[in-house]
C-alpha cells in the first residue's frame, strides 16, 4: 500500500500544506504573505509562515478526513533561508511528536514531478521559471541535469524589478502580461544568450531605461517576447540534444499565457508535445511537496534530524532521483 504524505511548502511568499496518495491529492491549504510595498522581505515573509503555519497544517489535516499520515516532507531548498528555518522547524517538531519519517524535498525538483503527475507525462524536457530560479532540466542516468540557466537573476525576480520601477505591486509579471496586450511595437532590448545559458539583468535594466523614451505598454511587450524567446531557445536546444518528444513548463512564471503560446509553437514545429498542468500547481504548493516526498519515501531512507539542515542554495542536479529508472 502506498503511504499518504503530508507536504509543507514555503521557500518564499507562499506558505502551503498538502496531503495526498500516490492517486489522489486529499487536502491543500494555503497562506499567502503579500508585501504592503517592493518585493518581499525575507523576514517578514518567515514571521508571516510562522504565525499561519500551525493553522494551515491544521486546515489541510482537517480537509482530508480520516486518514492516516505516513510521513512528513518539507521544502529543504533552494529559497530564503529565514522561511526554510520556518518550515523546517514545524517539520521537525511534527516528525518527532507524531513519530513519523521526515522527508527533504528539493523545491525544483517538486515542481517537476507535480508537472509529470499531473500531466501523465513520463520524461519531459523541463522548463523551470520562477521568481528565483530558471532553468532548462531534463532527467539522465539517477539525476535530473541542468542543460541551460541564468547566470544572474531568475525570471520573475527580473521581470519583478522592472515591475516595482513602473510602480507595479508584487507580483509584478501578471501586470507586465496585461499591459504588453496594447503594444503598438516592439523595441529591440538585450537579447543575452550564452552558449546554453541566459542573462536577464542586463534586459531588465535596458527596459527601465527605455520607459524614458517609450510607451508602457511597449516596453512590457519588449521585455516580454526578449526574455521569452531566449528561454524558449535554450528549451529548443535541450530537446534537439536529448531527442525527447515532450516539453513540461514549471514554474509560477508558466502562468503567463504569451510564454505557454510561444513554447507550443516551438513544440509544434519540432513535432513535441506540450505540457502545462492546472494552475494551481504551477505557483508553490504543498501537494508538489508531498507528492516529491511520497516517492522519495518508496524508493528511499528518510533524513535523520540531525541531516535536516535546510540548504537556501539546494540545486537540482544535486538530487539523487532514487524513484526513476537509471535510463
Amino acid at each position: 500500500m502506498h503511504p499518504t504524505i503530508l507536504g509543507i511548502e514555503g521557500t518564499a511568499w507562499n506558505l502551503s500544506a498538502g496531503i495526498v496518495t500516490k492517486k489522489k491529492i486529499l487536502a491543500e491549504a494555503t497562506a499567502t504573505y503579500r508585501p504592503k510595498t517592493g518585493g518581499i522581505h525575507p523576514r517578514e515573509a518567515a514571521q508571516h509562515h510562522a504565525a499561519h503555519i500551525a493553522s494551515v497544517i491544521s486546515k489541510a489535516i482537517d480537509s482530508a478526513g480520516d486518514v492516516h499520515i505516513d510521513g512528513i516532507a518539507f521544502s529543504q531548498g533552494p529559497g530564503m533561508g529565514p522561511c526554510l528555518r520556518t518550515v523546517a522547524t514545524a517539520a521537525r517538531a511534527l516528525s518527532l511528536s507524531l513519530d513519523l519519517p521526515l522527508i527533504g524535498v528539493n523545491h525544483c525538483v517538486a515542481h517537476i514531478e507535480v508537472g509529470r503527475w499531473q500531466c501523465h507525462v513520463e520524461d519531459p524536457v523541463t522548463l523551470y521559471v520562477s521568481g528565483a530560479n530558471s532553468q532548462v532540466i531534463a532527467y539522465r542516468n539517477g539525476r535530473y541535469r541542468i542543460f541551460g540557466e541564468t547566470l544572474d537573476i531568475g525570471i520573475g525576480n527580473a521581470l519583478d524589478k522592472f515591475a516595482r520601477h513602473a510602480g507595479f505591486s508584487h507580483p509584478g509579471g501578471p501586470r507586465i502580461e496585461s499591459e504588453a496586450l496594447d503594444a503598438k511595437k516592439y523595441i529591440p532590448l538585450p537579447y543575452v544568450v550564452k552558449g546554453m545559458d541566459f542573462s536577464f539583468s542586463g534586459l531588465t535594466t535596458a527596459a527601465k531605461e527605455a520607459l524614458n523614451k517609450y510607451s508602457l505598454a511597449d516596453v512590457c511587450f519588449s521585455l516580454q517576447e526578449t526574455a521569452f524567446a531566449m528561454i524558449v531557445e535554450v528549451t529548443e536546444r535541450a530537446v534537439a540534444h536529448t531527442e525527447k518528444s515532450d516539453v513540461l513548463l514549471a514554474g509560477g512564471v508558466g502562468a503567463n499565457m504569451r510564454l505557454r503560446e510561444m513554447l507550443a509553437t516551438m513544440c509544434k514545429d519540432r513535432g513535441a508535445r506540450f505540457h502545462v498542468p492546472e494552475k494551481r500547481f504551477m505557483g508553490d504548493n504543498g501537494v508538489m511537496i508531498a507528492y516529491t516526498g511520497l516517492l522519495m519515501l518508496e524508493s528511499s531512507e528518510p533524513l535523520e534530524i540531525e541531516d535536516s539542515m535546510v540548504m537556501p542554495d539546494y540545486r537540482p542536479d544535486q538530487v539523487e532521483v532514487t524513484w526513476r529508472s537509471l535510463t
